[in-house]
């Protein structure tokens, strides 16, 4: 039976031509991305233009009794993100059922609207009016929000998905700092301010809905879907879905934790620039930027640093950097040189030792980009495409929480005396604390970080026809086995998770045996030593292909001695006729990992007369060579232990 998700996202207009590139600067070439991309661009940027120049006028313009300027700010952010607990359920249910391109003109077209409405309240100068399309803005971006993370999955393949989420992650954000710049500056010009919103707003939202018009066709991915409108009932369905695969669930949580993080720092600007370093708005301003930036340049990061696959491990990496540079800016803060006055950015930069501020700012924020970017490939990747944008619409609704919390906290430590900066330390420790917690319960994050500073620390690590390792589906990989960090470096290579089958004995290796543990590997005793473990062992490994996952296993039994091929033995088959006994097709990968005899992890020296490995930490030094070279897939019907040998070995070879 055809599967109607797939037959849908197959639909796609998406040719090969299409999706080879160089890098995701390229994707800003391509039909199916380019469009999508300033769509959401000009969306972000019309968004911030309307509420920071909502937000000056009331502070600075009107003089309004039943909303001082203290609560301006407060009383629009809250406006702004009512929407997303509201509509959050029902608008992932639309995305699903319909088709996205047009879900995201029918949004467009509401801006418009929205943004006509706005025009005239600005140029009356009628602040009820613009509160009113401040919620209606938030209506908005509730539609958009799960249409921009389903589109990308149904467009990209799996080893365009960073780096494309990076390009949206990072446009973004410099369409937020643009829009409020613009937002700024027009509502500032003397008597024609008001009037250069209201026109800039409305040529915005015309923009983006003239782009949007050359968005290819996205089809519905679950058309049948019948809607729920209880937004109640629907927002604990949609969780119950999500948790329903518990990486993306934790991840759902570790991206909502991100947001409770940026809110901390973003909404204490303006009083952080004021009070702590002693800066006039334009010091607040700049702050601003540097955190822009920094999102940005981590967000394009993210595609370099992973090899252009969803790469888990760069999260641990993003997490640490964002609480080191979160503690140290409270160091950063405290003893700064007290001033008479609000300085300006000419006075602020001329200081040493507000460049450690701002330094650290760009750093916490750079690792927020790493950290959050894989976390939305992943969701995006291993989402079931039926229900992906449901999925969405719960991590949205599950942001707006975690932002909400981030504000009662923020008050909360403040009304308790605490400084701002002593806020970012506890926002610092508590990123500590939070991350661990989230590894801890998804080990597969703290696994795949350890893979990928092993192979670009360690190692120089290098992969030819990584295209042949599936990125979805059962499969069986077969490698030669060389020395003990073989498992850590395929698990490097593979953009999903791999279940191994591993002799019992390298679980009583330090350190290793605890890392295989917590990848699930499955240990194995020769059958003649231990029948029971032998066959419980095939059993497990069943059922690792029968859930569709991919599993490892090394041939020859045992690491090699003297660095070369042994004889492959007959487990390989055993899984192979066991899953076609149950109508299973897994294709078998060879692989070939190259240059590793000799280095540390390898049985290279001479110790009481037997081979050893681990005995010279040096042996090698840093960063030497090795290599992964992946074969073609085996049809299941074809594989024998002496053809799979020859292939291996060609791939040594080559």
């Amino acid at each position: 039976m055809t599967n109607p998700a797939a037959a849908a996202e197959a639909a796609t207009p998406v040719t090969h031509e299409e999706n080879a590139h160089a890098n995701q600067f390229a994707l800003l070439g391509q039909r199916r991305f380019a469009p999508f991309f300033w769509t959401q661009f000009a969306g972000a940027a019309n968004d911030n233009l309307f509420k920071f120049a909502f937000t000056v006028m009331v502070t600075y313009q009107l003089q309004l009794s039943w909303m001082p300027p203290s609560m301006a700010g407060l009383v629009i952010g809250a406006l702004f993100i009512l929407p997303f607990l509201l509509f959050s359920a029902t608008s992932g249910q639309l995305t699903d059922k319909f088709d996205k391109t047009k879900m995201i003109r029918f949004v467009k077209n509401l801006e418009i609207a929205i943004m006509l409405i706005a025009a005239w309240g600005f140029v009356t100068a009628n602040a009820v009016v613009l509160l009113g399309c401040v919620f209606l803005m938030g209506l908005h971006s509730t539609l958009f929000g799960p249409v921009k993370f389903a589109y990308l999955p149904q467009v990209l393949d799996a080893r365009e998905l960073t780096g494309g989420n990076g390009m949206v992650e990072m446009g973004t954000f410099v369409a937020i700092l643009l829009g409020q710049v613009a937002g700024g500056l027009l509502v500032a010009l003397p008597n024609v301010g008001h009037t250069s919103v209201a026109v800039g707003c409305v040529l915005l939202a015309l923009v983006g809905r003239g782009v949007a018009q050359a968005i290819p066709r996205a089809p519905a991915t679950d058309p049948g879907l019948v809607i729920n409108w209880n937004p109640i009932s629907e927002t604990w369905r949609n969780l119950k879905l999500a948790n329903e695969n518990v990486v993306v669930f934790r991840s759902l949580l570790g991206i909502s934790w991100m947001w409770f993080f940026g809110a901390v720092f973003l909404s204490q600007f303006p009083s952080f620039a004021k009070e702590v370093l002693h800066g006039d708005e334009q010091v607040a301003s700049l702050l601003l930027v540097v955190f822009s930036v920094g999102i940005g340049v981590g967000s394009l990061l993210c595609e370099t640093l992973s090899r252009r696959q969803v790469e888990i491990g760069l999260v641990p990496l993003g997490a640490i950097g964002m609480s080191v540079f979160a503690i140290d800016l409270y160091f950063a803060s405290r003893g700064l040189a007290p001033a008479t006055h609000d300085m300006g950015i000419g006075a602020f930069v001329h200081q040493a030792a507000h460049w450690r501020v701002m330094a650290d700012l760009a750093l916490l924020s750079l690792f927020a980009g790493l950290y959050s970017v894989p976390m939305y490939a992943l969701i995006q990747l291993r989402s079931q495409p039926t229900h992906r944008a449901r999925i969405i619409a719960a991590n949205n609704i599950l942001n707006a929480l975690f932002m909400i919390g981030s504000s009662v906290i923020a008050g909360a430590l403040l009304g308790a005396g605490f400084t701002i900066p002593q806020i970012f330390l506890f926002t610092g420790i508590a990123n500590a604390v939070v991350a661990f917690y989230i590894f801890m319960l998804v080990p597969e994050y703290l696994l795949r970080f350890v893979a990928w500073v092993l192979s670009r620390f360690v190692y120089r690590f290098g992969i030819k026809g990584e295209t042949h390792i599936p990125t979805e589906g059962a499969a069986v990989l077969v490698c030669n086995h060389v020395s003990f960090i073989d498992a850590v470096l395929l698990m490097a290579a593979s953009p999903r998770p791999i279940r191994f089958i591993m002799d019992h004995r390298i679980f009583k290796v330090p350190v290793l045996g605890w890392l295989f543990k917590l990848a699930k590997a499955i240990p194995i005793a020769p059958q003649k030593e231990d029948p029971a473990a032998y066959e419980a062992a095939f059993a497990k490994a069943l059922g690792v292909l029968r859930e569709g996952d991919l599993l490892a296993i090394f041939p020859e039994g045992a690491i090699t001695r003297d660095g070369t091929l042994q004889p492959f033995k007959g487990g390989v088959m055993k899984i192979v006729e066991s899953a076609r006994a149950e109508g299973l097709e897994p294709p078998v990968i060879p692989m070939a990992l190259t240059n590793l005899w000799g280095s540390y992890f390898s049985r290279i020296e001479l110790r009481g007369g037997e081979q050893v490995a681990m005995a010279k930490p040096f042996r090698r030094g840093f960063f030497s060579r090795v290599g992964l070279n992946v074969g073609a897939p085996v049809p299941p019907a074809e594989v024998q232990p002496d053809a799979l040998r020859q292939r291996v070995s060609a791939l040594l070879a080559s």
